[in-house]
């Protein structure tokens, strides 16, 4: 085809002489190579004018949404690419078949081939993107995220493009690179060695189930205190309560602890544990007109009667002198203080009856005695959460006093003043 084009360029186009003889080889060469270029534009107007067009027609007119998602990460349009690069590689093996045109077509061959692996790169990137949006479209994502092991792949995609285009550049098989780097192992195991660590750590993480997206963890060390909103092949992505986001490196999640919430999220409940420290010197015995006035609380009544008659029922069966306070049994304003504590928490409308629901001493202490109380909110929500426990402890901080009983607390600067007015009124 050359010799053709070249004499018709001799015949019609250029004078008969020498320099014509020596320009008509190149000015051949340059048409026909046009004609290949030119060839590939119409191949890549027609994949992308004509059948990207109907194929994205069709596309948003079907009822599935999976093909949708691969029309949005232009998955087909970086296919088209491929049409234009594959007419100039065949269409330059036919006209330039002449061994003195081996070098254009050499140069041709090995661009549209190169082009042709960096297209294929971009629809495999596209491809494996568009698998991982429509995986998070599963419930199943939730506990099973695959976005670390789809990283993975694109890295492995992205050496191998890489090695590839190496090979067509140097005209060597890509077995001979691949077997060359065994000498470079030590080199890519350093540079690679996050991306390494992040990968295995991301299959003992999913197949332990340790930790998801979406779950409240806490990993004082590094930070993070909040929900994972992303787990990367590298990293986990967590959004404190303070909305900051911190980066955990995805193998520290091995090789550290942390506390997942996950567990409490599920159980239905979200625990409370506070305490109440009560001047032990408030602590004391209650008569029968502490009682009867206690008979008056609506929660209490019950408890009141039927712990009498079991004190009462102890007392006479052993024969006691109940004249003296130290022999028999007695009810005291601490005791009744925590069976008032109890029963207001069973009959709460927003704590876990079906959860642990306790109210205990602890150890004495020299800030006072303990009274914790332990039980679970049905709400888990933070804010709700607080509001729940805080108007529990507002109510029976507030109530103390009506049991005889003095919540323990520091010295203030109003406790000294009022000391120093005391002692200089006796003073007078």
């Amino acid at each position: 085809m050359n010799e053709i084009v070249k004499n018709w360029i001799l015949e019609n186009m250029l004078p008969a002489n020498s320099m014509s003889q020596e320009l008509a080889p190149l000015l051949s060469l340059l048409f026909l190579g046009l004609v290949v270029f030119a060839l590939g534009f119409i191949a890549n107007l027609i994949a992308k004018r004509y059948i990207l067009t109907w194929l994205s027609y069709f596309i948003t007119r079907t009822k599935n949404k999976w093909d949708d998602v691969f029309l949005d990460r232009k998955v087909f349009n970086r296919l088209s690419h491929m049409a234009p690069a594959v007419v100039i590689y065949l269409a330059a093996g036919v006209i330039f078949p002449e061994a003195e045109e081996h070098l254009v077509e050499l140069l041709m061959k090995k661009g549209a081939l190169i082009y042709m692996i960096l297209a294929g790169l971009l629809v495999v990137n596209s491809f494996f993107s568009a698998v991982s949006e429509i995986y998070a479209n599963f419930e199943v994502s939730k506990n099973r995220p695959i976005k670390g092991y789809i990283q993975a792949i694109k890295i492995i995609v992205y050496l191998f493009a890489i090695i590839l285009v190496i090979s067509t550049l140097i005209d060597r098989s890509p077995l001979i690179l691949l077997s060359g780097l065994g000498a470079l192992t030590a080199v890519l195991l350093l540079v690679f060695k996050d991306t390494i660590l992040g990968f295995v750590a991301g299959i003992q993480l999913a197949s332990n189930n340790m930790v998801r997206q979406g779950d409240w963890i806490s990993m004082p060390k590094h930070g993070a205190d909040g929900d994972v909103i992303e787990v990367t092949l590298t990293t986990i992505k967590v959004q404190n309560w303070d909305k900051t986001i911190t980066y955990v490196p995805i193998y520290s999640m091995i090789s550290d602890s942390f506390a997942n919430w996950r567990g409490m999220a599920e159980s239905g409940g979200r625990r409370i544990v506070r305490s109440i420290k009560i001047d032990m010197t408030s602590i004391a015995f209650v008569d029968n007109a502490d009682l009867a006035e206690f008979r008056k609380i609506h929660l209490l009544k019950d408890y009141l009667d039927e712990k009498d008659r079991e004190i009462q029922e102890f007392n006479r069966k052993t024969g006691v002198d109940t004249s003296n306070l130290v022999n028999g049994r007695r009810q005291t304003n601490v005791g009744i203080f925590r069976a008032y504590a109890l029963a207001y928490l069973r009959q709460h409308a927003m704590i876990h009856q079906e959860m642990t629901l306790l109210v205990r001493q602890l150890q004495p202490e020299p800030n006072g005695l303990p009274i914790q109380l332990y039980c679970f909110s049905k709400d888990q929500r933070w804010a709700f959460y607080e509001d729940i426990q805080s108007d529990i402890m507002d109510h029976l901080l507030a109530i103390v006093p009506l049991f005889g009983l003095r919540v323990f607390q520091q010295p203030t600067g109003q406790d000294v003043r009022m000391l120093g007015l005391t002692s200089a009124a006796d003073a007078k």
